[in-house]
């Protein structure tokens, strides 16, 4: 899983132990090549949404399932030329 973006976080010379109204998290998960994309996305959405620290409200929205990518292996006479 990578994190790509956040809003709502202040800035880390103002930061402090307050509560936020709101923050929004863009992250990004990496799918194993063999894995149905739509599967992968359910497996994503049950483990953010539940047992949620605090009470808090988790939604999400704008997701994209693709599938991953697998590379056959190479011919024999494409390794000759390695």
């Amino acid at each position: 899983m990578s994190i790509t973006g956040i809003d709502g976080l202040p800035a880390i010379q103002i930061a402090g132990n307050v509560v936020r109204p709101k923050t929004s998290v863009r992250i990004s998960m990496r799918l194993p090549p063999a894995m149905d994309p739509s599967v992968g996305k359910a497996i994503m959405e049950k483990k953010l949404t539940e047992n949620v620290p605090y009470n808090a409200k988790v939604t999400l929205s704008g997701n994209h399932a693709g599938s991953g990518w697998c590379m056959k292996d190479l011919s024999p006479w494409l390794m000759e030329c390695v």
